[in-house]
Parts: C-alpha cells; sequence; structure tokens
C-alpha cells in the first residue's frame, strides 16, 4: 500500500506540474508498437474534430508536425480562451512552436495561468531573468515554479553542491561508480546503448562496475516499479529514490549529491565517471572532492548547441545559452580526465581551457554483432526483403532535420530518373517523418516504398549490412560539425561503403577516398553525382567496405574504449595524466 501511495504522489507531482509533458514523455518512453497504432487509430476518428484538445495531444506524442500545426492553427481560428487556450498553448510549447504558443497565451486572459504561460514561453526562448520576474510580479503567486526557475537560475551561474569531507575513506581496487542521465532497460537511445556497451567492456576488463542514474529516474518517464538496484549484461544499476523532489535544480542536486555520497560510501569506487551535461558534473565534482578520489567527464556532445539549435537563430545570444557554455568549460576544466568522441570535440574543449594533456579520445564504438563476420550481403538483404537484383542506397537513422535525409530524397530522384534498378531506403522514425513523406511526394516518389519505419536494435545489423551505399547527408550545423555519429561506424563495421556530407565531425570518421566519399553538406546534385560513382563501381565498393571495417575493428570497439578509459582512471588515480592523440587514435 505505501508504494501504491508513492507511486500515486510522483504521478500527481508530475501531473500538476506539467501535465502535457508528462504525457508526451511518458507515452514516447513507455508506447509500444500496439499502443502506438490503437493512438493512431484514435487520431484519424478525431480528426473530424481538429480543436479538440485530445486530438492536439495525439498528433504531439504519434510526432506528426504538420498534423499537430494544421489543428493548432485550426483551434486558434476558433478563439479559445482560458484553461483551453492554456491548454493549447503548452502542447505548442512542447511541439517547440513558440509562436504558436504565444498566440494562445494572448488569450487566456485574466487568468492566473497567463503568468505561468509566459514564464514558460521566456524559459523556453532563454530569457531566465525574465520569466522569474514575470512569475514575481504576478498577483497569484507561483511559489513552486519561481522557485524552480530561481534554482534553475543558480545552477546556470556559480551554484555547487555542499558535503563534508569524509576523513576515513578508503576506496576499493579497481571500482568505478558512473552518474547516468538514464538508461537500460527503460530507455533506448544512443546515450544508453553507449553507457552499457562501455560499461560492460570495463566489466570485462576485470573492473568492478556501478552505474547510478539520476534521482528520480526511471519514475520520471512513467516506470514505477524499478527497482533500487539490477543487473543488466553484468553491469549493476541503482536507482536514486525520486520522492519529496524538492522544485528547485539547486535543492534537487544537493540531495542528489548527498544520496551519490551514500551510494558510494557503500560501493567505495576508487573513481568516479560522469557524462554531459554539466549538472552531471557538479554532482560528481563534489562527491569526488568529499572522497578525495579522482573524478572524469564524459563529453557526449555540445548540448547548449543541440539546445540553441531548437531554439531560433537567436538562441546563442540568450543568457541561457552562455551561462551553458561557460559551466560546461568550468566543469570540463575540473575533472581529472575529460572523455570525448573526436577530433573536433576534442579541440573545441582544449580551446575552452581544459589542458590538452588530460583530454581523451574515446570514440563510440562497434561491439557484439558488428564484430562478428558481416553476413553475405545477398542473404542480407534476404533477409529485410530486399531485391538482391537491385542496388539499395540509404541509411538506418532517428529522422530528425539535421540529418539531411531530404537533401538525400531529393539526390535519389535524380538517379532514380536515370536507372530503375536503385532504390532508396531509409530506416527509422521521428518528428521529421511527416515532412519527409510529403517531400517525397512531391518529387514523384512513393513514400511506402522508401520509409521502412522503425526497427527492433537486434535487427539493424541486417540493414546496415544489406545496402549497397550507407549515406549520411547531415547539414551545416554547429552540433553536426562537432558530434560524431554512431550510425556511419556501424555501416564501416558492416562492410559497406559511406557517403558523408563533408563535415569535420564526419570525415574524421570516414576518410573520403578510402572508406567512403565526402561531399559538400545541402547540396543534393554533388550528393547524386557521389552516389552514381559508387553505384557504377562495384569494387571500389567493396574495396571501401573492406577498408572501412578494418578501420573500426582496430580503433573504434568498445574493448579498445575501455582499455583508454582505464588507463585514464589509472593516470587520474596517480596524480599524472598523459595524451590519447588523434594521429593514435585514428592511424
Amino acid at each position: 500500500m505505501k508504494e501504491q501511495l508513492k507511486h500515486l504522489a510522483i504521478i500527481h507531482r508530475n501531473w500538476r506540474e506539467d501535465p502535457v509533458g508528462f504525457v508526451y514523455r511518458v507515452f514516447n518512453r513507455r508506447a509500444g508498437s500496439v499502443s502506438r497504432g490503437a493512438l493512431a487509430v484514435v487520431d484519424r476518428l478525431l480528426s473530424v474534430r481538429p480543436s479538440s484538445r485530445t486530438a492536439a495531444l495525439s498528433a504531439l506524442v504519434l510526432e506528426e508536425s504538420e498534423t499537430l500545426t494544421f489543428r493548432l492553427n485550426e483551434a486558434l481560428e476558433r478563439a479559445p480562451h482560458g484553461k483551453r487556450a492554456q491548454y493549447f498553448a503548452d502542447v505548442a510549447l512542447h511541439a517547440q512552436l513558440p509562436g504558436l504558443s504565444g498566440e494562445f497565451a494572448a488569450r487566456i486572459g485574466g487568468r492566473q495561468g497567463t503568468a505561468r504561460t509566459l514564464a514558460n514561453l521566456d524559459f523556453y526562448q532563454g530569457r531566465l531573468e525574465e520569466a522569474i520576474e514575470r512569475l514575481a510580479s504576478a498577483e497569484t503567486p507561483h511559489r513552486r515554479m519561481l522557485e524552480r526557475m530561481r534554482g534553475e537560475r543558480a545552477v546556470f551561474h556559480d551554484w555547487v553542491p555542499r558535503l563534508r569531507a569524509v576523513s576515513d575513506y578508503r576506496p576499493a581496487e579497481a571500482t568505478v561508480l558512473h552518474l547516468l542521465t538514464n538508461s537500460v532497460p527503460y530507455t533506448s537511445t544512443g546515450y544508453t546503448y553507449r553507457s552499457q556497451s562501455l560499461l560492460g567492456a570495463q566489466a570485462a576488463e576485470g573492473w568492478d562496475v556501478h552505474a547510478v542514474t539520476r534521482r528520480g529516474y526511471p519514475e520520471s518517464i512513467g516506470v514505477l516499479d524499478a527497482p533500487e538496484s539490477e543487473t543488466v549484461d553484468g553491469v549493476v544499476y541503482h536507482r536514486l529514490p525520486a520522492a519529496a523532489v524538492p522544485p528547485g535544480l539547486d535543492a534537487r542536486l544537493q540531495r542528489e549529491a548527498e544520496e551519490l555520497l551514500s551510494l558510494a560510501l557503500r560501493l567505495r569506487p576508487a573513481v568516479l565517471h560522469t557524462t554531459t551535461h554539466f549538472v552531471n558534473g557538479l554532482v560528481v565534482r563534489a562527491v569526488a572532492e568529499a572522497l578525495g578520489i579522482p573524478w572524469v567527464y564524459e563529453v557526449r556532445g555540445q548540448l547548449a548547441d543541440t539546445w540553441a539549435s531548437k531554439h531560433g537563430t537567436t538562441a546563442t545570444s540568450t543568457e541561457r545559452y552562455q551561462r551553458f557554455v561557460a559551466r560546461e568549460a568550468e566543469v570540463q576544466r575540473s575533472a581529472a580526465a575529460v572523455f570525448t568522441l573526436g577530433r573536433a570535440m576534442r579541440e573545441r574543449i582544449i580551446r575552452s581551457g581544459t589542458p590538452e594533456e588530460r583530454v581523451f579520445i574515446l570514440p563510440n564504438g562497434v561491439g557484439s554483432a558488428y564484430l562478428e563476420p558481416p553476413l553475405e550481403h545477398a542473404k542480407a538483404k534476404a533477409a529485410v526483403h530486399l531485391d538482391s537484383d537491385r542496388l539499395h542506397i540509404g541509411t538506418v537513422s532517428s529522422l530528425v532535420d539535421y540529418e539531411g535525409l531530404d537533401d538525400l530524397l531529393t539526390a535519389y530522384a535524380q538517379i532514380a530518373a536515370e536507372r530503375r534498378d536503385v532504390e532508396l531506403v531509409i530506416v527509422g522514425d521521428g518528428a521529421a517523418m511527416p515532412r519527409l513523406r510529403a517531400h517525397a511526394i512531391s518529387l514523384g516518389l512513393e513514400p511506402a516504398a522508401i520509409f521502412r519505419g522503425r526497427v527492433p536494435a537486434r535487427e539493424a545489423p541486417l540493414w546496415h549490412r544489406a545496402l549497397d551505399v550507407f549515406v549520411v547527408p547531415r547539414k551545416d550545423f554547429q552540433v553536426t560539425r562537432t558530434v560524431t555519429p554512431l550510425k556511419p561506424v556501424e555501416a564501416m563495421a558492416s562492410e559497406r561503403p559511406v557517403v558523408v556530407a563533408d563535415l569535420p565531425a564526419l570525415t574524421e570518421l570516414v576518410r573520403p577516398g578510402e572508406s567512403g566519399l565526402a561531399v559538400p553538406p545541402e547540396d543534393p546534385a554533388a550528393l547524386a553525382t557521389a552516389l552514381r560513382q559508387l553505384l557504377e563501381d562495384k569494387e571500389l565498393r567493396m574495396s571501401m567496405g573492406r577498408h572501412g571495417r578494418r578501420e573500426v575493428l582496430t580503433h573504434r570497439t568498445w574493448p579498445r574504449n575501455a582499455q583508454i578509459s582505464i588507463e585514464a582512471y589509472q593516470l587520474a588515480m596517480s596524480g599524472r595524466s598523459t595524451v590519447v592523440t588523434v594521429e593514435e587514435e585514428t592511424a
């Protein structure tokens, strides 16, 4: 009964603070194909009432952006007010449509929700001080929300957790504790697969490996029955309780630091390891200082740039972005060692002030099925029901705008007009799907023949192997120039030639002329030319595929990464440091 009451309290708290966001997070993290299919049916039935709040929410959670925009505009024409306008403002903001959200907010009227909604808009657009001032001056108090935003401001400035030093701490030999944002088996993303792969490889090297997820996870995504600890393929995951979570980010992180310290005193790690973003680093640094042991920081992305890419052209000039970048740099400089994915990210970390001898490249790698000899090409095609008499170009990817798949569609349309033996295959799903399908139709292509949807992770190696040419045509953004993705590494491990956009983060993975080709980003004509070159030369495709696989097996496997990380741990524990140079990592 106590557990049930605790679960109800967690649901009530999340629902009260952000009902639209809570439903969106729970559905997209937990829904299976059956429930998504059922909601899609409901969505179609509701299409006759585009102003329906349920219809708008269904379009949001199904990530049908064009449908959602249509329904929100229809709702706006009906002049909603009060709670109804506030609801649509929340839906629009979660759909990253701040303009529409603002129009709905202007219709709320004199309700107490007006200040809350406009403050959320300010916060979304990086105007933290304006959001706090709006809430503080509102006639109706929003104490919990105001406390949350003040806590956020403190953390983005100079706040740090405060812990007492432990005078008699004795660490256990070869023991590491990782603090993670989320993890398998409850979240399936590149982040969680990378964590599981690295930690499993460290355990195989003889280390005692533990991981703990941030406070309140996985309850925050609707998983209410997770055990306090569980083992997944040899890695032990611990959970920090979610009960009585304070509203302010500073208060929550203080509580998280105290609970992480308590866990560390029980597990007795010799080193602590955490990942971006900087709030994890603040917590781990405080605990490491209290215990007198080293800690390392793994930069898996430039999250300030990721945030800015979703918030408009002026986002980089906001207080939030600038403080985000400054705090990331400060946390990086204070770590005993910094791991990152590739050369471009390493160079940026060094430019921000971290000594180069403390920055190690820990690239995206492969394991399990990708280490085994690739399945014969024809058999792989048969396994995923592709015609072995045709050539197949394509990708296995999340469908988001910066992936540049609209350029791939345009390039394919040019090739399809010239030859009938080439097919385009795009495996995956995501927010950009409606726009991509519409673009395919405008080019005279048949979307059903191109888009194969999301597939289980275990099937991804088959699709990589079945393609004749793998394509990563990313757009030119700051985040795509610096963050190295996993997908081309998996394609290379599958002996596939890879065509990439000519961006630093991609050309350090795929060597043009050796394991693939590089073309100017956002240039469909150049992409079509490169694809023609490979489609017309089978021996070149095979040669590039073999070269790419050798490169991956030599430098980009999880056992190799585990060795690099353990060496860095040992150097940090000894008080020394060294550098894994670019030449050593990619030679």
